[in-house]
Order: structure tokens, then sequence, then C-alpha cells
């Protein structure tokens, strides 16, 4: 018999639940599962370029910035997962408080992210080892790393929690000791003897904004994509151990590292190399270390940046494959998208994320000027997009929440400032768009994006099962 809901609209009943999930993550887990899915080659290989074209004190007002609006969107999530702390996350509650259309076209953003992201990380990581095995085909090292990321997410979430934990930490580790190194040699307590003191005359040297106002607002669209990998958080809430505790735990840890760590990275690189140098090397943390006289920094960055992209394609691939799991649960894809393994692992979606992984992979090789451009343009729009459901969901949630009579007070989570806190990450999300329209260089990210969302929505109202009649139309989702 059906039921309704009374704090969302009528969606089909679910073929499975979270419940098949095993809760087996804990807190330590899901701040290594976050920062493993921000702290990658951006930091590693591009903050220098940040540096240059905003001027040293632009890209740490850019970064400080990037902080604050992530943090916005995180407590809205923190509400919503804690309150209904389901796998599917965003995907789901997006379903449940804006509409089944939104919820159908976040998950296919999200998991086209991901998606993407699994190609260049294994291309990339062969890329690295033939520096080290020259004579070994790339390929080789790319179907390698992609089948070790297959197998830690296969098996059970305590193996995949347990390999991020720990593929995380030596990120964690290395930007911990740059920053401590690399702030002993702005004092002049470490490095070349007989040298003075950088101290911080770069951080001014040509005024605070040499480049002009308009670069930083267009170094903050790189940056809120910098930050992406923090909702992460919510998609394991449904596989986490007493969500109600351990998930706004996670965020507030999760969310002051990523701040300090990437303010403490641009502060360093910005005081020990003049902008101008700092666009131009391969990586600031092999010439930071280098300076500083620490042996072999290149093979050491190297390696930490193998290990962020495997990192980083674990996490991938573990996030796509919970948002297939969701759409399969809200029976807008077939069942076999929804099963999960007694391990509580959604294997056939898994399997299918994986393949989308392998064929980004060889658009990268055959098609990089058209189908892979298209796909990285889509897959870099979708982040905000997210962050933005993220904001109406909660708006949404909260209103019905308390039409249905509930007293915010009584939330295992509540975000504080209600309206203004999803209400600001909103407007600094729509913001990101209107910068990207004016960015040349960034543009076709929407010119894909829109169409893309305009084909979701479509594709969703031709395959809504409500419209095909029988027992599916009458069924209802509950929330618990």
């Amino acid at each position: 018999m059906s039921k309704t809901s009374s704090d969302g609209p009528d969606i089909p009943e679910p073929r499975g639940t979270s419940r098949d999930f095993k809760r087996s993550m804990q807190s330590r887990h899901l701040v290594m599962l976050s920062l493993g899915g921000v702290i990658g080659t951006g930091l590693f290989l591009s903050s220098g370029y940040t540096v240059n074209q905003a001027g040293p004190m632009g890209a740490i007002l850019a970064y400080l910035i990037g902080g604050v609006v992530v943090y916005l969107v995180m407590m809205c999530l923190g509400e919503l997962s804690v309150h209904m702390p389901e796998t599917g996350a965003f995907s789901a509650h997006a379903t449940r408080y804006i509409g089944p259309g939104t919820g159908y076209t976040v998950a296919w953003l999200y998991w086209l992210t991901w998606t993407v992201a699994l190609g260049s990380e294994f291309t990339a990581s062969g890329l690295l080892m033939a520096k080290w095995f020259p004579d070994v085909p790339i390929w080789i090292w790319s179907a390698l790393f992609a089948l070790i990321v297959f197998l830690t997410n296969a098996f059970t979430p305590k193996i995949f929690a347990e390999t991020e934990f720990w593929l995380s930490l030596i990120k964690v580790a290395t930007v911990v000791i740059f920053i401590i190194v690399g702030g002993a040699a702005i004092f002049g307590l470490a490095g070349p003897e007989g040298q003075p003191a950088p101290m911080f005359h770069n951080l001014t040297r040509e005024g605070f904004f040499p480049t002009g106002v308009m670069p930083i607002l267009v170094t903050m669209l790189a940056v809120s994509f910098a930050f992406s990998g923090t909702e992460l958080i919510g998609i394991a809430a449904g596989e986490t151990e007493d969500p109600e505790k351990n998930v706004p735990l996670a965020i507030r840890a999760t969310l002051w590292r990523l701040v300090v760590f990437f303010v403490g990275t641009i502060v360093v690189i910005a005081a020990m190399l003049p902008r101008e140098q700092a666009g131009l090397v391969e990586s600031p943390f092999v010439t930071v270390f280098a300076m500083t006289g620490i042996p072999h920094a290149g093979d050491i960055m190297n390696f930490v940046i193998i290990t962020a992209l495997l990192s980083a394609a674990n996490s991938g691939l573990y996030a796509a494959s919970r948002m297939l799991w969701s759409l399969g649960e809200q029976r807008t894809l077939p069942s076999v998208f929804a099963r999960v393994t007694r391990g509580g692992i959604p294997l056939n979606a898994l399997l299918f994320s994986m393949l989308g992984g392998l064929l980004a992979l060889l658009s990268s090789a055959f098609a990089p000027d058209t189908l892979y451009l298209v796909l990285v343009s889509i897959s870099g729009f979708a982040v905000v997009a997210v962050w933005m459901s993220i904001a109406v969901s909660q708006m949404c949630f909260r209103r019905q929440f308390v039409r249905g009579g509930g007293d915010p007070a009584t939330l295992g989570y509540r975000a504080p400032f209600y309206p203004w806190v999803p209400l600001g990450a909103f407007i600094a999300c729509l913001l990101c768009f209107v910068g990207i329209a004016f960015d040349p260089t960034q543009r076709i990210a929407l010119y894909c994006g829109i169409p893309f969302i305009a084909v979701c929505y479509l594709a969703f109202y031709l395959t809504d099962p409500r419209r095909k009649g029988g027992a599916d139309s009458s069924a209802v989702k509950e929330t618990s």
C-alpha cells in the first residue's frame, strides 16, 4: 500500500535503501575522504599559476573568500545529511525537497564530474610513472592504476575508506611539511647558508593587486573548483557510523584544515617565489623543497602527485557509483543499478562508472578538442551547479519542516542564521556563473553545461516511471 510523505514530493518507492549499505565509516574516514577529494594536482602543480595571475595578496584573498563560500554550502549540506543520511546525498535531497527532475539532473551532473576526472587521473598517473620507467608503455600503468582503484572500491566500504585514509594522509603530510619547511625558509631558518631571509617582501613587492581586480575574480572561479570534493561527506553519510555526530564533526574539521592548507601553501609560494617566476615552474612544491635543500625533491613530489591522483580517482569512483545507485533506487534507471552486494557495494553501478571513466580516458586520447573538451566543460560547470542545488534543497527542507510543525531547534544539526546562509551560498555560486560568462576561456562551460541540464530534464520527463501508470505511479518513498 502506498504512503504519502509529509516533507517532500511523491517519488517512487525505492528498490533498495541506504540500510542496504554498511555503516562502517568513522569521522576520521569522512575527513580524509573529503580532503582526498580536494587536495590534488591543482594544489601541487597549479597553485603557482594562481599566484602569477591574481598576485600574491589577490590569490590569498581569493582562497579566503572561497573558503567562506564552501563553508556556507557545507553547513547547508550538514543539516540535510544529518536529517536524511542517504547514500544518494544531495541527489536524494534535491529529489525530495526540490523535485525529482532536479534530483535526476544533479545525479548525472555529479556522476559526469567524477567520471571525466577518472580518465584524466589514470592518464596523468601513467605519464608520471614514465619519468621513472620510460620503456614501459603509459597505457600499462593507466590500466594497472585503474584496476587498483576498482578493487579498493569493489569489496567493502571499510576497505575503500581505509585506503582513502592512508592515501590522503600522504598528501596532507606533504602539505604540512611544505608549510613548516617553507615557513622556516621564509625567516631564514632553512635553506642555503649565507643568503638573506626572503621574509614577506614578495607579497607586496608590486603592490597589493599588481594584476588588477578582475584577475582575482577570475581566479575565484578556479578556487571554487579547487574546493570541490568537500561535498563527498554528504555522499558518505549513509555509510557512516552515527551520522548525527560524525557528519558535523567531519565538516568542521575538513573546512578549517582546507583553508589553513590552501592559504598556508599560497603564502609560502608567494613569499618564496617572485610572482613572475611562480607561474613558470612546473611544480612550486618541487622548487621550494629544492630551495630549502631537501634532496630528490622532484622524485618525492612525483610520488606524492601519483598518490594524489590515485586518491582522487578512488574517491571519485566511490562518488560516481553512489550517484548511479541513487538513480536506480529512485527508479529512473534500471533496477540493476540499485542492487547492493552483501558487502554493501553497488557493484553494477561501480562497473558502469569505471567503464565511463575508461571511455573518458579514450576520448581524451582520440577526441581531445571535441568530445573530451565538452565533457571537461560540463564537469567544471557541474560542481557549482550541485552546490547551488544543496543551498536550495536546504531552504526548501527547512520551509517544509517548519510548515509540518517541526521545531528547527530539534534538528540533529542546524545551519545557523537561516535563511542567510543558504541564500549567501546560492548567490555566491550564481556569481561564479556570471563570472564565467565574462571570461572567454571558461565561457564554454556555460555553452555545454546549460544544454546538458536541459537534456537531463527532458530525459527525466521521458523516463519518469510515474508517467507509465501501474503500481509504480502510486508508490511513494518515505523519509525516516
